[in-house]
């Protein structure tokens, strides 16, 4: 490939880098480049394709050529780079979606076909098991620094616990990062998209697994009309798309805004990204921090000197243990999950 940008996250040692655009030319893109450059947005899985394999990778090595996975904001921790205009991307558009989604659809209703799996099954199944220790570990008053190592015997204790945990997956696509939630335990589900067309595949999947207690609901996180809030937030993904919109910027402080109404007091936000290094979202995080906290200083909101201290989300802890790969003699993972405390 042309080129290649390395994002690394140095705070524990397991260094982060992520195949970054370049696309020369169609006529030099080896079956090589575009299939890394398909991997890093939508990986095939054993749950079925619904595009032709061909014109999948043409898209993804198109959408690539057209950005440098760098987050559209002020928070990338490349600062030796100079910043530059937000990244722009079909995968930015709603109407990419809703097409998107009408061909998943369709072809879930000829063949049979799930979808595909945003990242790919081994990514769902880690960050499934991750988020679900981080969880048990949190309603026993536990705050652990590492869950990675996920060693841990089921316990009837478990289901009660898990029980009590309110989940909100944003952006749900066809809703089967919610099916293996369901199936690990949890029970208070739901999931929203801004296209109707994935609402309906997620449904129509549900229904046939028989999983009857996920609620799915059109809805747009950026302008959200829910009302209640949810002990456990997840983002698979879709702030990534959002970044990828030409008004990425704002829409990612817009992002921030609506997670902070979404996610209860004392519950968990897990972000999936393959856009931002672990490094890369907490800078993001305390941006917005600060920004709460001047807004709530100018609004003289809190009484004992230290104004807006709950209005901020705390840094909990990250995968680890993602597969990594070697460029240039440095180790990294194209994807990085990470954990908020919404306090």
């Amino acid at each position: 490939m042309a080129g290649i940008r390395l994002h690394l996250d140095e705070s524990d040692g397991s260094q982060q880098a992520r195949a970054a655009v370049p696309v020369p030319s169609t006529d030099l893109v080896s079956d090589d480049d575009r299939s890394v450059a398909a991997d890093s947005w939508s990986i095939k899985s054993d749950y079925g394709s619904t595009l032709d394999d061909d014109q999948r990778h043409a898209d993804a090595a198109e959408a690539l050529s057209n950005a440098n996975f760098r987050a559209a904001s002020d928070y990338s921790s490349d600062k030796d780079e100079p910043d530059t205009e937000a990244v722009q991307s079909m995968l930015g558009f709603q109407s990419y979606w809703d097409s998107a989604y009408a061909d998943e659809l369709a072809n879930f209703r000829e063949h049979g076909h799930a979808g595909e799996v945003w990242f790919g099954a081994d990514v769902m199944e880690k960050v499934v098991l991750w988020t679900k220790a981080l969880c048990l570990d949190i309603s026993q008053g536990r705050i652990p620094e590492n869950v990675d190592d996920i060693n841990y015997e089921p316990t009837e204790q478990d289901n009660k616990f898990l029980s009590s945990w309110s989940v909100l997956d944003i952006g749900t696509g066809n809703g089967l990062l919610l099916q293996e939630l369901a199936k690990q335990g949890f029970s208070d589900l739901t999931g929203t998209d801004y296209s109707e067309g994935a609402i309906s595949l997620a449904q129509s999947l549900a229904d046939r697994d028989g999983v009857s207690n996920i609620k799915f609901l059109v809805d747009d996180v950026l302008e959200t009309k829910l009302e209640k809030q949810f002990r456990l937030v997840m983002d698979k993904g879709t702030l990534d798309a959002i970044g990828l919109h030409p008004d990425g910027p704002v829409n990612r402080m817009m992002y921030w805004d609506s997670l902070f109404k979404l996610v209860a007091p004392g519950g968990i936000l897990v972000i999936t990204s393959c856009n931002s290094t672990k490094d890369e979202l907490v800078q993001e995080v305390e941006s917005f921090n600060q920004r709460k906290l001047a807004a709530a200083q100018e609004h003289e909101s809190a009484e004992d000197g230290q104004p807006g201290k709950d209005l901020t989300f705390q840094y909990v802890s990250h995968i680890r243990t993602y597969p990594t790969f070697m460029f240039g003699g440095v180790a990294g993972s194209r994807v990085a999950t990470v954990a908020f405390l919404r306090n």
